[in-house]
C-alpha cells in the first residue's frame, strides 16, 4: 500500500511539473525504437546504429526513426527511450528462453515522468511463438506472465495505475499472428488504452526501412488527430 501511495503521489508531481511544459515522450518498445545514443540505460541491445549496417538496414540517422519524426512534428520532446531489442512482453523468448530480464514487465517502472507513453511491442512474442495464455485480468502470479495474455494484463494494469494522467498508446505491427493481434486490441479495450493498428509498414530483415519509419509517424500522427 505504501508503495503504490509514493507512485501516486510521484505521478501527480510529474503531471503537476509538465502541465506548464513542452508535453515529454516516453518508449517503451523493442527494435523498431532502438538507436544508439539515445537508449535508457544505455546497455540496451539495439538493431539501429548511428551509422546502420550495410545491407541490414537504410536507416542510419536518428531523425529517420519513427519517434524522432513525431516528436518533432508535434512539437514534443523525448524523455525516456527504453526499448530493447529482441524483447517481449512476457517472460518468454525465442526457443522458450528466459527473457525476463529484458521483457517490457521488468522495463517499464524505468520511463521518467512523461505526458505520453507509446508502448510499441508484442512483435517478438509473435516471432518468438510464445504462449497465448488465457485472457486473465486478476490474481496474476509470476508463473502467468510467461503467457502473453496475462503479461500483457499484467503491463498495462500496472501502468495506468502508475502513469496516472499520462496519455498512454500502444502500436501494434502489421503482419503479427491473429491471435496475437486480436490479444493486444482486446486488452488494450479493457484498460482504455488506444491501440494504434499500423499497416503496410515497409520493411528490410523484418526492421522498418527509412520509407517504413515514415509510414509510422505517419500513421501515429494521424490516429492522434
Amino acid at each position: 500500500m505504501k508503495r503504490f501511495l509514493l507512485g501516486l503521489i510521484m505521478a501527480a508531481g510529474c503531471a503537476t511539473m509538465s502541465m506548464a511544459q513542452t508535453k515529454s515522450v516516453s518508449i517503451l518498445g523493442d527494435s523498431y525504437s532502438t538507436f544508439e545514443g539515445y537508449m535508457t540505460p544505455e546497455t540496451n541491445e539495439l538493431w539501429y546504429y548511428d551509422e546502420g549496417e550495410r545491407g541490414r538496414t537504410d536507416v542510419t540517422d536518428v531523425t529517420e526513426t519513427w519517434w524522432h519524426q513525431l516528436i518533432a512534428r508535434q512539437g514534443w520532446r523525448l524523455c525516456v527511450n527504453n526499448s530493447y531489442s529482441g524483447a517481449t512482453i512476457s517472460y518468454t523468448g525465442y526457443s522458450g528462453n528466459d527473457y525476463s530480464k529484458r521483457s517490457f514487465l521488468t522495463r517499464m517502472t524505468n520511463l521518467g515522468c512523461p505526458d505520453v507513453i507509446f508502448i510499441f511491442g508484442a512483435t517478438n512474442d509473435s516471432w518468438a511463438n510464445a504462449p497465448i495464455g488465457e485472457y486473465q485480468y486478476e490474481n496474476l502470479t509470476k508463473s502467468n506472465l510467461w503467457t502473453f495474455r496475462p503479461a500483457m494484463a499484467k503491463m498495462l494494469e500496472w501502468m495506468t495505475k502508475r502513469y496516472v494522467g499520462t496519455e498512454i498508446y500502444f502500436l501494434l505491427n502489421d503482419g503479427l499472428k491473429a491471435e496475437i493481434n486480436e490479444s493486444v486490441k482486446t486488452i488494450c479495450s479493457h484498460y482504455g488504452v488506444k491501440c494504434i493498428e499500423l499497416t503496410g509498414i515497409d520493411k528490410m530483415s523484418g526492421h522498418p526501412s527509412v520509407k517504413g519509419m515514415k509510414q509510422i509517424a505517419d500513421q501515429v500522427a494521424q490516429a492522434l488527430r
